[in-house]
């Protein structure tokens, strides 16, 4: 059985995006992209317009699971408060489509594409390309990004084929 994964590496500026489908150990990659928002925007007015291009996005491809990034920063909390809000919209969009999700740490998604936790970007590019059959690592980074968490998911996979899709 195939199954259809929506990957996000979550952002208010620029949020990535990739689809995969999955049958088995074998992975194909769909397509991937970016969604950005502009900085002169109120930030209501690209919350709002993330939510219809992500919303868009499932009902275009209708991807049965999703695996998004979580939050991660060290220092300054005020830079994380609008990728927590562009989460809660990726989030919103999924359960609105009743799509099963699974949330990973920048680490679980680098030890599930490369075997290290502490894999550099380019490794996990470079795994993401391999594991997808493509010729070149994906751009921007931010889709390369949402690709590897969509890996994720599907590595994980056992837990979401289980996971009820209604509310």
């Amino acid at each position: 059985m195939t199954h259809r994964v929506l990957g996000i590496d979550p952002g208010l500026a620029s949020t990535g995006w990739g689809i995969i489908d999955s049958s088995g150990t074998r992975h194909k990659h769909i397509d991937h992209g970016t969604i950005s928002t502009g900085s002169k925007e109120q930030p209501e007015r690209r919350l709002l317009s993330l939510f219809r291009e992500i919303t868009s996005l499932i009902e275009a491809f209708k991807p049965s699971g999703m695996g998004i990034e979580t939050l991660f920063f060290t220092k300054n909390i005020s830079s994380a408060l609008p990728v927590a809000q562009a989460r809660g919209v990726v989030l919103l969009a999924a359960a609105q489509q009743g799509m099963a999700v699974g949330e990973y740490s920048p680490v679980t998604i680098k030890q599930s594409v490369v075997g290290a936790g502490g894999a550099a970007k380019i490794q996990v590019q470079e795994m993401v390309r391999i594991l997808l059959g493509l010729q070149d690592i994906p751009k921007p980074d931010h889709a390369a990004d949402a690709l590897a968490a969509a890996i994720t998911f599907i590595h994980h996979g056992s837990l979401w084929l289980t996971v009820s899709t209604e509310l």
